[in-house]
């Protein structure tokens, strides 16, 4: 796969959010446990996504103001929101650790497999997921997700790391038997609320491997995930590679990395979530992602 890029400036470590605070959206830092607010800078993007787009120019500029003596806002006084909540793609990886093929009892792909998970699907760190009225066969799956940092298309994986922005937890919530009503997985990809993502976007540079995290999944206090990214088929850089022979990958676009074993649908009984129950997902040097499950609203239009 051909083509170079140049070299990014360097990413500052920071952890950056979408929040919403006196009934007003837009993008921070976490420094400790304040926020640090977008509007405390003149002309700061106020979306991720124009945020990202600013580039290296508006990550120096947020890493000014975390430098700076700018009052924070507590972080238990804001919400936080997807940090991504509108990304132009959300792309996940099927079938990347060997554990997981094993319990599915699939043969290990030769090539990378994809499926989308329509946007629409997206919600942040507490949102509630709604378990369908058309089928309760919900599932979770714990994943490491990166987020694309520039434009970019013919990538290489060696220089694939200067296109990130950062890495954040993601719950592929999967309904399994719309999973499979289509060869692409999509549909029961896509459902509203199945694509939690979050707490926040943690920079390149405070993660020193992403091939060497420890994935924690749990539902309720039962603990059914536990693998390492180090097991990876694909690894982030070479998903990158292959994504970017295909489309061109813009600031915000998601990739998720797929998951490993102990998914419920192989579990005897099925370990199916249920109303009530509360995934909670944990990635070391990352963050935890949790959220409760109901019953889908009867209200919905």
């Amino acid at each position: 796969m051909g083509g170079t890029i140049r070299v990014l400036t360097l990413i500052p470590a920071m952890k950056l959010i979408t929040f919403t605070h006196d009934g007003e959206t837009r993008v921070g830092a976490v420094d400790d446990d304040g926020v640090v607010d977008s509007k405390s800078a003149d002309g700061m993007p106020l979306s991720m996504l124009e945020f990202l787009q600013g580039g290296s120019v508006a990550m120096q500029a947020m890493q000014s103001l975390i430098e700076s003596s700018v009052s924070r806002i507590p972080l238990d006084q804001v919400l936080l929101q997807a940090p991504v909540p509108k990304p132009s793609k959300y792309l996940a990886i099927s079938l990347n650790y060997g554990k997981h093929i094993a319990e599915t009892g699939r043969d290990k792909p030769e090539y990378p497999s994809f499926f989308n998970k329509q946007v629409s699907c997206v919600v942040g760190p507490g949102a509630l997921i709604h378990r369908p009225k058309v089928s309760e066969k919900l599932d979770y799956e714990g994943e490491l997700a990166l987020v694309i940092g520039r434009r970019c298309r013919h990538i290489r994986k060696e220089n694939a790391a200067q296109v990130i922005a950062g890495f954040m937890v993601a719950n592929d919530v999967s309904v399994r038997d719309w999973q499979f009503r289509s060869p692409t997985f999509t549909l029961g990809k896509s459902f509203d609320t199945h694509g939690p993502t979050g707490p926040w976007i943690v920079t390149v540079d405070e993660i020193n491997d992403p091939h060497n995290l420890h994935v924690q999944t749990w539902v309720n206090d039962d603990r059914r995930q536990s693998f390492n990214t180090s097991e990876m088929i694909f690894n982030c850089y070479e998903q990158i590679e292959y994504l970017s022979t295909v489309m061109t990958l813009e600031p915000g676009d998601i990739i998720s990395t797929g998951t490993g074993s102990g998914v419920g649908v192989k579990m005897k009984p099925r370990g199916y979530m249920k109303a009530g129950d509360i995934v909670r997902i944990e990635i070391e040097n990352i963050g935890v992602l949790s959220n409760p499950v109901i019953e889908e609203p009867v209200d919905i239009e």
